[in-house]
């Protein structure tokens, strides 16, 4: 495993489809935050929070960064997991994906030499949220942001990038659950029944 990466778990979003702080949202009693801490606490690699709320969420125990640039949406959040990691390269989920899977994840991280980027894509849409970025990305990232181009996948378009397909993701997760996100309750009900 790849030790230069740090894990950035994004929090930033406004959970409008949620109506509540979704991070929070509970799923067999537990915050939707913590089940993404449990899974990626398996890889031993150091995680930080990227969240605006600093005091709501340093309860988790973990280090939180606020957004650099504010009102950039994910990019945004992606960009200031770059810029306050202490290592090469940071592997960026979200907090509302409650069945990351640990070995694929570690999967994911043997991928990155030689390039920018390694992106999961499931039905040819890249994850921008379950991706590895690394540092180098930081210059670009910064330009297309201060041009409020905030799309990832139009970004990753600039970048050089190793896509996974999902025959690769399906060795390590046959069903591709850790792509699910719980974004409305009806998504959290759903969820209740995959524990």
């Amino acid at each position: 495993m790849n030790n230069a990466i740090t894990i950035a778990i994004l929090a930033g979003g406004h959970s409008e489809r949620m109506g509540s702080d979704k991070s929070f949202a509970l799923l067999r009693g537990r915050p939707l935050i913590q089940h993404v801490i449990d899974h990626v606490a398996v890889l031993a690699l150091p995680t930080i929070i990227i969240a605006n709320d600093i005091a709501r969420y340093q309860v988790l125990g973990l280090p939180v960064f606020p957004d650099a640039l504010a009102d950039k949406g994910s990019l945004g959040g992606i960009y200031t997991a770059l810029s306050a990691s202490q290592t090469d390269a940071v592997l960026c989920v979200a907090c509302d994906m409650p069945f990351l899977n640990p070995d694929l994840l570690r999967y994911l991280t043997t991928l990155l030499q030689g390039v920018d980027a390694v992106v999961p894509q499931v039905e040819d849409r890249p994850q921008g949220l379950h991706t590895i970025f690394h540092k180098a990305c930081l210059p670009t990232m910064r330009e297309v942001l201060e041009q409020d181009q905030l799309k990832v996948g139009d970004y990753l378009r600039q970048m050089h990038v190793r896509y996974v397909g999902e025959n690769d993701l399906r060795r390590y997760d046959p069903d591709l659950q850790s792509f699910t996100n719980v974004n409305t309750p009806a998504d959290l009900q759903r969820a209740e029944s995959l524990i």
